[in-house]
């Protein structure tokens, strides 16, 4: 693990000052795009067949959030 650290380390430090901002975009999504497919492959292992949702059921459950 450190070695992969240094590895980015050393990328973060190869980019220009005006690069850093597009950079951080596209890693910050990729990072929320990993944690909502995690959550999704959790849902999916504990789900059962009686934990299914109609759509307005659903859009009351949402109300509440």
């Amino acid at each position: 693990m450190n070695l992969l650290r240094t590895r980015i380390h050393h990328l973060i430090e190869q980019l220009e000052d005006e690069d850093l901002q597009s950079t951080w975009d596209v890693v910050h999504n990729l990072h929320c795009d990993f944690y909502m497919l995690k959550a999704i492959e959790q849902v999916k292992r504990s789900q059962q067949p009686w934990d299914i949702l109609t759509q307005e059921e659903a859009i009351r459950l949402l109300m509440f959030f």
